[in-house]
């Protein structure tokens, strides 16, 4: 349960993805990201979730893709220790990739409990994708194939809901698999009172203390107890808070 002071604190950009439709590389969020990192010298970058590339070369692709927004972004690779790295930080991102590998690598670090410490004393943070995923109370409602096994599914939870990024409720002809809404209503049928906030790409959540509001251009859905309600683009939700 988080309490009163640490709700006043927190200070997040929850992106459902990196880009949005034909846009480059964070173009869409761009303006987002500097805004909510305004007072931050020094951006700590964690690349966890990439895969199929370096640490540093997903380090490098963030910090090249903000430059012109005068944002410098270190990659939490370049610390000798990446607990004093979440220690110094002024504010932290955390990429997409795949998120099981992900929560791994920050419980393989113990850095689950600094980083939720941090966010509670007010530090901003942003993640898209797998980065936003973790900031919910687990990572069980993530699109990803579970390709390691982490210690527990257990999130960040500095947000009391699961997030579901890159959303999406087209059905193509010939497709026999489930769609999204199938897999997130079978997450209903278990779990049905636990709240799942599905994000379209190019849209966000933005939280500042007890305050949440959709960002971007379309709607998400709120999928709880049997039901999927849309969220209006631009709404404040605070009552999912």
């Amino acid at each position: 349960m988080i309490d009163s002071n640490e709700q006043q604190k927190r200070n997040l950009l929850l992106l459902s993805s990196s880009k949005a439709g034909e846009t480059d590389y964070l173009v869409h969020s761009k303006f987002w990201l500097k805004s909510h990192f305004s007072q931050a010298k020094t951006i700590v970058f964690i690349p966890y979730a990439g895969v199929t590339q370096s640490y540093s070369s997903y380090s490098a692709r963030v910090d090249a893709a903000l430059a012109d927004m005068g944002m410098h972004i270190r990659g939490i690779e370049t610390y000798s220790n990446p607990r004093e790295a979440i220690a110094k930080a002024d504010g932290v991102i955390v990429g997409g990739g795949n998120t099981f590998v992900l929560l791994n690598t920050l419980y393989q670090y113990g850095l689950l409990d600094p980083l939720r410490k941090r966010i509670y004393e007010g530090l901003p943070y942003a993640g898209w994708s797998a980065g936003a995923n973790i900031a919910g109370l687990s990572i069980r409602t993530t699109n990803d194939m579970p390709i390691i096994e982490p210690p527990s599914f257990t999130a960040l939870g500095v947000v009391p809901f699961q997030l579901n990024p890159h959303y999406i409720d087209q059905h193509p002809p010939g497709f026999h698999g489930e769609t999204r809404a199938q897999r997130l209503a079978e997450f209903m049928a278990v779990n049905p009172h636990t709240l799942t906030i599905a994000l379209r790409e190019g849209t966000g959540l933005k939280v500042e203390g007890k305050t949440m509001r959709l960002l971007g251009t379309l709607d998400a859905v709120a999928f709880q107890d049997g039901k999927a309600q849309p969220l209006a683009a631009g709404s404040v939700l605070s009552q999912y808070l």
